[in-house]
């Protein structure tokens, strides 16, 4: 499906560039297939030079180019990105349009592009950057199903990808997009757990580190329920369930599930 896809990326930050990374990786598209845009020379050169794709200045330029567009920009600017694309004409070819930002429905998409553009909406997190990332994506009123096979072709080279339905866009960006920071301070707490028990500070994170992605993918690869596989740890009287009762005692599921509804929330602002 990318094989004669020419995509624009709008967007050549933290995401934009690891997308790019992760397609030209893939082998599924070639540099001349991508354009890239930033408004700031300086960030368009170094894009340019980390990926070998070119990286302009002008927005319009690469979309009247592209047959789809990446829209890695910022939520706050989305708005004006798409009506400033609309009112210079470079949308008239109906390009598919392909939005990461938190909280930006696809009726806004619409909208804003003239609502004549299919539109899907993802929500990818930075894991992607190495390939291990988790992206879900739904579509609006103008896409079709050939639309989000195009969005999985691009991001499934990034990790896992999944389609649902808008209504659950705002949690997913407060679990798996905002849950890559929540886990980055579980893991520096246990580590820190590991340097007061006298374990030197780089051993402690690769310990931490390394028992946490072999927990996550004793979930992925078994399917069973974390729980089941907590009480396959948890063996009686053992140092298990002492650490475990010790959690408990500071409410951390209930802290860890207020963080993602306070993430799904602000998500939800971003979008009004």
């Amino acid at each position: 499906m990318l094989k004669d896809k020419k995509i624009a990326i709008l967007g050549a930050g933290t995401m934009g560039r690891a997308i790019a990374i992760g397609l030209l990786g893939s082998g599924k598209v070639k540099p001349a297939q991508l354009r890239a845009t930033d408004l700031h020379a300086a960030t368009a050169k170094t894009f340019t030079e980390a990926t070998k794709v070119q990286c302009i200045t002008d927005n319009a330029e690469a979309v009247k180019w592209a047959d789809a567009l990446l829209l890695c920009v910022k939520p706050k600017d989305m708005g004006g990105v798409l009506e400033e694309l609309q009112a210079k004409g470079a949308l008239e070819h109906k390009p598919v349009l392909i939005s990461i930002a938190a909280g930006i429905s696809t009726p806004y998409i619409e909208k804003a592009s003239g609502g004549h553009c299919p539109a899907v909406r993802v929500m990818p997190n930075t894991a992607c950057a190495i390939g291990k990332g988790m992206t879900v994506a739904c579509k609006g009123l103008h896409a079709k199903n050939a639309h989000i096979e195009l969005a999985r072709e691009i991001f499934t080279p990034l990790g896992r990808f999944m389609e649902l339905e808008e209504k659950h866009m705002n949690a997913v960006t407060g679990l798996s997009g905002s849950g890559p920071a929540f886990m980055y301070v579980i893991i520096e707490a246990l580590a820190d757990g590991g340097v007061a028990q006298g374990l030197p500070r780089t051993v402690a994170i690769e310990l931490a580190a390394q028992m946490t992605l072999g927990a996550a993918e004793m979930v992925l690869a078994t399917g069973r329920h974390p729980a089941s596989l907590k009480d396959d740890v948890t063996t009686p009287a053992g140092t298990t369930i002492a650490g475990l009762l010790a959690m408990e005692d500071g409410r951390i599921r209930s802290i860890l599930a207020r963080a993602v509804e306070t993430a799904s929330k602000k998500s939800a602002e971003l979008g009004k």
